[in-house]
C-alpha cells in the first residue's frame, strides 16, 4: 500500500518518476527536463516559493475559505474534504510581509470569486523540514481500484455489476482512440493536430478521465509557456499564474461555476484555439501541437501498469480482469467515476472516500508531510493533513484590507479532525445530490 501512495506522489527535490511502460518514445525524465529547462517558467517547477517554504521547516501560513464559520465556532472542529488533495483541508499559501499576509495568486483568485465566504488563516509549525512531495491525483487510479475491491461488499450485487460493466463498456467504446493514444506515445505517425484534438474532445464523454488529463496538459502549457506581464509579476515572487487555467476552465465549460467538474472539459480544436487566443494570443498557434504530443505520453503513464509494453496493449476486447492487470490506473479512474453516478453514493461516500483519506494520512505521517499539495504541478493548491501528530497549529479568522492583504483577527479554539466532511456540505453533494435526505437524528 505504501508503494502505491509513493507512486502517486511527485518528489520535486529528486529525480523524475521511473520510466513507466515499455516502448514510450519519450520517458518521464526527458519530459521533466524539457519542461523545467525548455520553457520560460519551467524553473518554477522546483524553485517556487511554496516549495522553498516547505523545505525550510519554518512556520507556514495558509488561507482557507469557508461557508461554515458558525458551525466551526459551535463545534470547535475542522474537517477535511475529498478531491485532488484526497482528504485534507484545501488552502492556498500566504507570504508574510510587513503590512500583512500576502495571498498567493491562487488565494487572491479565491478571495475575488468567493466573496460570500469567510476567510481563515492557519499557521502550521511543522517542527522540521517538509519533503517537497506532492500528490499527483492523475495517478490515483490504482488506489481507487484497490479501495473499490476492498469495500465492494458495501454495494448491492446490482450496483457492483453495473459499475463493472459500465467501466468496461466505456473503455471498449473508446478503444479506437485509446489505442491511438498508446500508439502516439510510442512514436507512431501522429496525424493532423486538428483531428487529434477533435477526437480527444469526442472521447471525453466516454472516458471522463481524459477530461482531467486534457485540462492538466493545458494548465501545464499555459503556466509554463506564458510570457504575459501578469505571469512575469507572479514569477518574480516565485508563483505560477493560476489565473490562466481558471479562465480557461470557466470559458470552456458553461456549468463550471456550479460544479468544477473536469469530466465535462472537452473543447474541440477550434474552440480550444479560440479560448487560448482570448487568454494569451501568442500561445494559441502552438496549443494543439502541444496537446497532441504531451497527452498521449501522460495517458500511457497514468493508465497502464509500469510492467506493460505500451506498444502491445489494446483496449479493443478488454474485460475487467484484463484491465485490472494491464491498465489498473485507468480502470480505477473509470470505477471511481461510475461510483459517483450511483444514487446511493452519498451513503457510500464515507466508506470509499474515508478509506482513501485514512491511507493518505498514514502515508503523509510516515513521510513527515503536514501540508500535502497538488503535485502534478506545484501551482499553489496546498492542504492541511488534519491527522498530523507532530508540530503545532493556530487558526484565526481574518480580514482582507484594501491592499488585498490578510490580517488575523480572532483566534479560534478549534481541533483538527481527520475525517471527511459530510458530502452534502461539499460542492459535489450540493450539485449532484441536492435532495439527499438528512440522516436520522442520534
Amino acid at each position: 500500500m505504501r508503494a502505491e501512495w509513493d507512486d502517486a506522489h511527485i518528489n520535486y527535490a529528486g529525480p523524475a518518476r521511473p520510466s513507466g511502460p515499455v516502448s514510450l518514445s519519450e520517458t518521464p525524465t526527458q519530459w521533466r527536463e524539457q519542461l523545467e529547462h525548455g520553457t520560460p517558467n519551467g524553473w518554477l517547477l522546483s524553485r517556487n516559493t511554496m516549495l522553498k517554504t516547505l523545505a525550510s521547516g519554518r512556520p507556514m501560513h495558509l488561507m482557507h475559505t469557508t461557508a461554515a464559520l458558525d458551525a466551526i465556532r459551535a463545534s470547535g472542529q475542522l474537517y477535511a474534504a475529498a478531491g485532488c488533495l484526497v482528504g485534507s483541508l484545501y488552502c492556498a499559501p500566504l507570504s508574510p510581509e510587513p503590512a500583512g499576509l500576502r495571498p498567493h495568486n491562487m488565494g487572491a483568485y479565491l478571495l475575488e470569486t468567493k466573496q460570500n465566504r469567510d476567510v481563515l488563516v492557519i499557521e502550521i509549525s511543522p517542527g522540521a523540514a517538509v519533503p517537497v512531495k506532492g500528490i499527483d491525483y492523475l495517478r490515483l487510479g490504482r488506489i481507487h481500484l484497490r479501495t473499490y475491491e476492498e469495500h465492494r461488499d458495501c454495494l448491492t450485487g446490482a450496483e457492483d455489476a453495473r459499475i463493472r460493466q459500465a467501466a468496461v463498456e466505456r473503455v471498449r467504446a473508446a478503444s479506437g482512440f485509446l489505442d491511438a493514444l498508446l500508439a502516439a506515445a510510442c512514436g507512431s505517425d501522429p496525424g493532423p493536430d486538428t483531428v487529434f484534438v477533435d477526437r480527444l474532445a469526442a472521447a471525453v464523454p466516454l472516458v471522463p478521465f481524459l477530461g482531467y488529463l486534457y485540462f492538466e496538459v493545458l494548465s501545464e502549457y499555459l503556466m509554463l509557456h506564458s510570457t504575459s506581464p501578469q505571469t512575469r509579476v507572479y514569477a518574480d515572487v516565485g508563483e505560477m499564474n493560476n489565473r490562466l487555467y481558471k479562465q480557461l476552465a470557466f470559458s470552456a465549460v458553461e456549468s463550471m461555476h456550479r460544479l468544477f467538474d473536469l469530466a465535462l472539459f472537452a473543447p474541440g480544436h477550434d474552440r480550444l484555439v479560440d479560448r487560448i487566443g482570448e487568454i494569451e494570443p501568442a500561445l494559441a498557434p502552438g496549443v494543439a501541437s502541444y496537446v497532441h504530443r504531451r497527452l498521449p505520453h501522460l495517458f500511457a503513464c497514468t493508465a497502464l501498469d509500469a510492467s506493460q509494453d505500451a506498444a502491445a496493449v489494446s483496449f479493443k476486447d478488454a474485460d475487467f480482469l484484463t484491465l485490472a492487470r494491464t491498465a489498473p490506473y485507468l480502470l480505477g479512474q473509470m470505477v471511481f467515476r461510475e461510483m459517483r453516478t450511483e444514487p446511493r453514493y452519498p451513503r457510500l461516500f464515507p466508506v470509499f472516500e474515508q478509506a482513501k483519506a485514512l491511507q493518505a494520512y498514514a502515508y503523509w505521517n510516515r513521510e513527515g508531510i503536514p501540508t500535502p499539495f497538488n503535485g502534478f504541478l506545484p501551482k499553489g493548491e496546498i492542504g492541511v493533513n488534519l491527522a498530523y501528530p507532530h508540530g503545532s497549529y493556530v487558526v484565526w479568522t481574518a480580514e482582507v484590507c484594501e491592499r488585498g492583504l490578510l490580517h488575523p483577527v480572532d483566534q479560534l479554539d478549534v481541533t483538527f479532525i481527520p475525517r471527511l466532511t459530510d458530502l452534502r456540505a461539499t460542492a459535489l453533494g450540493k450539485a449532484a445530490f441536492p435532495t439527499t435526505p438528512e440522516p436520522a437524528a442520534h
